[in-house]
């Protein structure tokens, strides 16, 4: 699908969906469980289903209503499975060590980018643990036997999800682990977001010097959980607030676990004034400085925050940003295209992104290279875009956000499917 958008202001009030990384977390950990849990504040995307899809494979089963899922635990577990992950790496790379806790011979497949996204990770971490791990550097892949208990090293630049997967296992073993992320560690939020739900569910984990103590025998008890709305999504609404919106963001707490929530202290930082009354936020301002930041842990921003920079007063630098171009799409390319198309000035040196301002947008036609957080950047910058901005592949957006552009319309932005010789 594709989608001409107008030059239209947003103004509003939205309820922001549940946290796509909570979510993950909260489904697999109820599956892990001995019972029965109902995750509440649930939002389904085309990741979580993969998530669900691939749980239901490994013996859990789901009840989806409205604003909550059931979920019962696996109590009968395959002797093999075949998981189709779609386009997840948050699916794929927290089930292949939970597969391998288990003992099940698994074939992984996917589609789009995962099909080469890296696992090679496993490959050497499962050496002399049990577990055969075929896989030549594209999807599928499979795995046989069953992992062992004992000392994991795994790099922290790649992905912290790898380390989420096995945070996830070991504690499901026969035996004591340590697993020791090798510096530099970025992404470290995400793992923290990892603890704090196995806290949840009552999995102990000991941590000192990013190397962690797991006992094993562990058990995964049956809760209701209440997942947090997603900053990540959040930024784009408060991002298009500093562009001249009015939207009023609902369904948020005080305090998150969520790296992402880092938005708000930026904006604090910019002049950007957010403030959170009776769960909701709203942000204003008018001038905004320049901002240097550091992305290591916060790669899902890096698109938005590059269209909040060209509205900012000096040069705005976000570094660390390497890892980036094995996201859904090259993301340090796209982000690149996507401003420079809509006329801002933007460049790449030295694993950093520079922006100068511009204040102002020109009609284009975006490439959304099937990555949804490029696509909604897209539909943000074009609310102080002079023409319209053609945003190819807009469906994409199903992956993270399915009603983000229903929402958008309903906020009063003026977009229309079209079709493209």
């Amino acid at each position: 699908m594709n989608l001409v958008v107008h030059p239209s202001t947003l103004k509003g009030k939205i309820d922001i969906p549940a946290s796509k990384s909570i979510m993950h977390r909260a489904l697999i950990c109820g599956a892990l469980s001995d019972g029965h849990c109902i995750i509440e504040n649930s939002y389904l995307s085309e990741d979580i289903l993969a998530t669900i899809h691939c749980l239901e494979q490994l013996g859990a089963c789901f009840d989806i209503h409205q604003n909550h899922i059931s979920v019962t635990g696996i109590s009968n577990i395959p002797k093999s499975a075949l998981l189709d992950c779609n386009e997840s790496g948050s699916t794929i790379r927290f089930l292949i060590p939970i597969a391998a806790a288990f003992g099940i011979s698994a074939t992984f497949s996917g589609k789009g980018k995962l099909i080469t996204r890296p696992l090679d990770l496993y490959q050497k971490a499962f050496a002399q643990k049990g577990v055969q791990f075929e896989y030549t550097g594209t999807l599928p892949a499979s795995i046989q036997g069953t992992l062992l208990p004992g000392h994991y090293t795994i790099r922290g630049n790649v992905s912290s999800q790898f380390i989420t997967g096995l945070l996830f296992a070991l504690p499901l073993l026969d035996g004591p682990s340590t697993l020791e992320v090798l510096p530099p560690f970025e992404s470290k939020s995400y793992v923290d977001i990892t603890l704090d739900v196995l806290a949840a569910f009552g999995i102990k984990i000991q941590s000192h010097d990013n190397c962690y103590q797991i006992a094993g025998n562990q058990r995964y008890l049956p809760i209701n959980y209440q997942v947090e709305s997603d900053y990540s999504q959040a930024a784009f609404f408060l991002t298009a607030n500093c562009l001249g919106s009015q939207i009023q963001l609902h369904q948020f707490s005080k305090s998150s676990i969520q790296g992402d929530s880092y938005i708000i202290g930026l904006l604090n930082q910019i002049g950007a004034n957010p403030i959170l009354e009776d769960d909701g936020f709203t942000n204003q301002g008018k001038d905004f400085i320049g901002f240097s930041i550091d992305a290591s842990n916060i790669p899902d921003l890096v698109p938005i925050l590059s269209v909040l920079a060209c509205f900012c007063h000096g040069k705005s630098v976000i570094s660390k940003v390497e890892r980036l171009k094995i996201k859904e799409s090259d993301r340090i390319a796209s982000t690149l295209e996507l401003i420079s198309r809509l006329g801002g000035s933007i460049s790449y040196q030295d694993d950093s992104i520079v922006i100068l301002p511009c204040h102002q947008f020109h009609g284009a036609e975006i490439n959304s290279y099937h990555d949804h957080r490029i696509a909604m950047a897209a539909a943000i910058a074009a609310t102080r875009a002079t023409d319209d901005v053609v945003i190819l592949g807009a469906e994409c957006v199903n992956k993270s956000y399915p009603t983000f552009f229903k929402e958008y319309k309903r906020l009063g932005g003026n977009c229309d499917a079209i079709y493209l010789e």
